[in-house]
């Protein structure tokens, strides 16, 4: 097969975040700001969803997860978006994967335990990073737009959004730098008054960015709360 190479510039050929990680400190409205988006299956996997009307299922295991995936692919993968909250909890619950990686290995095959993370020398992390991606690889392919749903690792954060601290995602190690620089957009989420702020805005403090243009640098209200008590939500400024 002969390389045809390119004599001019190419249009960009997707706008919207295929991968969206959004991640706060607790209780700051993500899964209200979650059940605003239409056409969004919500797969709660820390049973906190219970107080929002949304199109939900509860996950309390990778069995579930898995089960829930394949009956999405029977259904012709009907969603537009799927989001996962939280992708901290979804680290955690990879674990048996892990261990099955780890077991089907010379070294590994005599192991008993439950939890790869105790093997020696850190040996563990490789199995637990495997067994992630090995599932949000499959997460990729439910849905058009992936949304990754997390909390926040540095807690020293003010009310009114601002870092006073370095704060990422709260996950381990190499994962959560793989994951962050796979993801199309990174966002920080935080209340000021009645709004809830997805900030896009690059610093050395925070992990935040885009690719997509609309959102680079940005700072954008997801979700607001009317005079009448209505919560509106503006994701049609996320995915345009």
């Amino acid at each position: 097969m002969s390389i045809v190479l390119p004599t001019k510039k190419e249009k960009p050929t997707r706008f919207n975040p295929k991968r969206l990680i959004i991640y706060s400190k607790p209780k700051t409205g993500k899964t209200t700001a979650f059940s605003g988006l239409e056409d969004n299956l919500l797969m709660d996997l820390e049973n906190g969803s219970d107080y929002v009307e949304a199109m939900k299922i509860k996950i309390s295991s990778l069995k579930e997860l898995l089960d829930a995936g394949k009956a999405i692919k029977e259904a012709n993968n009907p969603y537009k978006y799927l989001t996962i909250d939280t992708v901290t909890a979804l680290e955690d619950m990879v674990m048996p994967l892990a261990i099955k990686l780890y077991k089907e290995t010379s070294m590994g095959k005599n192991y008993d335990g439950d939890n790869v993370l105790s093997l020696p020398n850190g040996a563990g992390y490789l199995y637990l990073r495997q067994a992630f991606f090995q599932v949000l690889d499959f997460i990729d392919t439910l849905a058009p737009y992936i949304i990754l749903s997390g909390h926040i690792k540095d807690k020293q954060v003010d009310d009114k959004g601002e870092m006073v601290m370095a704060a990422n995602i709260d996950l381990t190690g190499k994962i959560k730098s793989l994951i962050c620089a796979n993801a199309d957009a990174i966002g920080y989420m935080f209340r000021k008054g009645n709004k809830t702020i997805l900030s896009f805005k690059t610093s050395e403090e925070v992990t935040c960015g885009a690719r997509p243009e609309h959102l680079r640098n940005e700072e954008i209200v997801v979700s607001e709360m009317n005079d009448k008590g209505e919560i509106i939500f503006h994701w049609d400024k996320i995915y345009v």
